[in-house]
């Protein structure tokens, strides 16, 4: 009798269970299958982008590009937010969350050397110069993923719970001199609020990781970044009498000795990881004269939050107690900066079995930190966010050959943004199936 009632009780359970399981994987293969047929025209867009690519906060034909697709998917269409950002959303057919998806638009003042078919033959100005355009970080291939994955969503929308905005920003690199913009300035202007988003996905295809791969982390994967100025001021005389001055000179090849012991001997490293760096030093006219000034500038990256606040604090007290040590006078400016892209740990584990299902446990591979930046970090500062990486490196190929991010050889596969396509739009179903009211 007990086995009659254990076997009805499962037969019930079955029964009741068995089409929201069935469902649920034939929304899987239609991904899939609606996926594979928008590659084609993911591909053509990537192509598109990355011949005409414009710098940041002013991609204007980039903009209207994905406005008008948007538009013509039936999506509700917002357009110059932080000078030239595009906002798209799609309302499911079902009850459920908002969710973000975002891209990057901007390209770098960089001249192509690769030798493709597309390839950029633009120019523009830029800080006064003519350079050329080169979209040399992969924003071309974000863009056109995201496209597709609206593509995708749309044609799910009566399946979907909740709502979708496509958000697709503008200068992420960094506003030019004088002006504001990136998500800083998109989410001052009110992209998260109507409708309020309570979580948001973003992805970047990487030149150094074979197509197919899914790489990510809990926590920090990305580092904050502050520039930083430091002025040393000290009392012009004659190369031949530095006793009647005060050399700014030797005060500052000190600070810059000075500011490499704050990481290696005052941060505990087995903590989390930090790089301070100066990249430019300038003073002086002539090999015979002390200048009165030197300035230092450099970047600061850091992976958590209480070691950042001890970094800034001890670059202050660093270059102005040394340069003080030598009767000189030392302003240091830090740069509000990046904060750290960080992966919500909650949404990271809820999400892994997406990863999985998407890329294959073969091809999944939990990363290690890095000390670049985004500013898609300050989305997280303000809801849960989830950033990963996708391959665009030729199969088979070693990443030491293959040219990184910022190069005038940076490459990417177009095979790469379909894994970036299907993981946006299951990400966006799982999480909804997963949503509580």
């Amino acid at each position: 009798m007990k086995n009659y009632f254990a076997l009805t009780f499962l037969i019930f359970w079955t029964c009741i269970l068995s089409p929201c399981v069935f469902a649920q994987k034939s929304v899987y293969s239609k991904i899939d299958q609606l996926s594979r047929a928008v590659e084609l025209k993911v591909i053509e867009w990537r192509h598109h982008f990355h011949q005409y690519p414009e710098l940041s906060n002013r991609e204007f034909k980039t903009a209207a590009k994905i406005a008008a697709h948007l538009e013509e998917l039936g999506l509700e269409v917002k357009t110059g937010i932080a000078h030239t950002g595009v906002v798209g959303v799609l309302r499911g057919g079902k009850p459920g969350p908002v969710i973000g998806l975002r891209a990057d638009m901007d390209a770098l003042p960089v001249t192509e050397r690769v030798n493709i078919s597309f390839a950029s033959r633009e120019k523009a100005q830029f800080r006064g110069q003519e350079v050329g355009v080169m979209h040399a970080c992969g924003h071309d291939t974000h863009v056109a993923i995201l496209m597709g994955t609206a593509e995708v969503l749309s044609k799910l929308k009566t399946t979907l719970k909740g709502t979708v905005v496509f958000i697709f920003q503008p200068a992420e690199e960094g506003a030019p001199e004088g002006e504001e913009g990136g998500a800083d300035l998109m989410i001052r202007e009110g992209v998260l609020d109507d409708p309020k988003v309570e979580v948001i996905f973003g992805l970047h295809i990487n030149s150094r990781t074979e197509v197919g791969k899914l790489k990510y982390r809990s926590k920090g994967i990305m580092a904050a970044m502050n520039s930083f100025k430091i002025v040393v001021k000290g009392k012009q005389t004659h190369g031949s009498t530095p006793w009647t001055g005060v050399d700014p000179v030797m005060a500052s090849a000190q600070i810059i000795n000075g500011l490499q012991t704050i990481v290696s001997r005052q941060m505990e490293l087995t903590k989390a990881a930090a790089v301070i760096s100066v990249g430019s030093i300038h003073g002086g006219v002539r090999n015979n004269i002390i200048p009165e000034q030197v300035e230092l500038i450099g970047t600061i990256r850091t992976l958590d939050y209480d070691m950042r606040k001890v970094i800034h604090e001890k670059i202050i007290h660093t270059a102005t107690k040394i340069a003080e040590s030598s009767g000189a006078e030392a302003e240091v400016t830090i740069n509000p900066g990046y904060p750290i892209t960080y992966n919500d740990p909650g949404l990271t584990a809820n999400m892994e079995a997406t990863f999985e299902r998407v890329a294959g446990k073969q091809n999944l591979i939990y990363m290690d930190a890095i000390t670049g930046a985004e500013d898609f970090s300050f989305f997280q500062e303000k809801i849960p966010g989830l950033y990963f990486f996708i391959g665009g490196m030729p199969k088979g190929k070693k990443s030491t050959e293959a040219a990184p991010h910022h190069t005038p050889d940076f490459y990417v596969e177009d095979a790469g943004m379909l894994l970036g396509l299907r993981a946006f739009c299951n990400l966006v179903f799982d999480y909804g199936n997963q949503w509580k009211k």
